[in-house]
């Protein structure tokens, strides 16, 4: 690992982005938004990429905001609001560059992700937890109410569970977390790395445009009434339908062969 705050590394297609503070329990520092910032910039026009996994060092996945940090910038006579609205607005352009991205992003996720770390995991397209992480939006607890936690948790688990958790400040356990809809997989904290891989590789496997036109509209049509979201859902088939490479993959389900697929969309 460098001293860099991220780090990242390429393989066949799967791009790891390590969160590398664990000093600061991978707290959102300045400095790692910023670092998260130009990583997933350069990400989006990342035409080998197929997958990414965001996973951290140290015993925790990410503790959200730096608060020694944010209460140093609170001292400061220049601060006042500008710095914290300008903090939220970087750390929402992240939470936003994640969902825009083309390439589905895997947490692997361990430890504990609390407040905007727990904003992290909700944000990514699908999480693999390591048995006995915490994940909690906890800023009540410190008398900040996590509001633009939030907004990502109340798009991944039911309203009930995320005001609870918002209101209460109480942690829930992986399994809890799986059982309401924030985890896709829990697993032993040995297999972590290696279950959230063989995901990535299976992703990858996949014709890359067809992933990426799929994630796209996942979240166009999330929001839609539902008659908006089949129309515009079924214009995606459409365009999906006239590849050559979705010619291809339907012509070899069809013959019982591998797929010859181009991969260039």
């Amino acid at each position: 690992m460098t001293n860099s705050p991220l780090s990242r590394r390429d393989d066949n297609g799967i791009a790891t982005l390590t969160l590398n503070m664990p000093g600061s329990l991978n707290a959102l520092s300045d400095g790692m938004l910023a670092a998260l910032s130009e990583t997933l910039a350069a990400l989006h026009t990342d035409r080998e990429t197929r997958v990414v996994i965001l996973r951290a060092e140290g015993k925790a996945f990410c503790a959200g905001h730096d608060l020694k940090e944010m209460q140093a910038a609170r001292q400061s006579p220049d601060a006042g609001a500008a710095y914290f609205k300008g903090l939220f607005d970087r750390c929402a352009a992240v939470m936003q560059a994640i969902t825009a991205l083309p390439q589905p992003v895997i947490a692997e996720v361990q430890g504990i992700a609390a407040a905007a770390g727990c904003q992290l995991v909700a944000t990514c397209d699908m999480v693999v937890a390591a048995e006995g992480t915490r994940f909690g939006v906890n800023g009540v607890n410190i008398g900040l109410f996590c509001s633009t936690p939030m907004v990502a948790l109340t798009r991944k688990v039911p309203r009930a569970v995320a005001f609870e958790m918002l209101t209460t400040g109480d942690f829930i356990d992986a399994t809890r977390a799986r059982e309401v809809g924030l985890v896709n997989r829990v697993v032993p904290a040995a297999d972590l790395s290696a279950e959230t891989l063989a995901l990535a590789q299976k992703v990858a496997a996949k014709l890359t445009a067809a992933v990426k036109i799929g994630k796209t509209a996942f979240y166009d049509q999330v929001d839609l009434g539902l008659a908006d979201a089949y129309a515009h859902a079924g214009a995606v088939m459409v365009e999906n339908m006239m590849w050559r490479d979705t010619d291809e993959g339907i012509a070899a389900f069809l013959a019982k062969r591998k797929p010859d697929w181009a991969r260039d969309h």
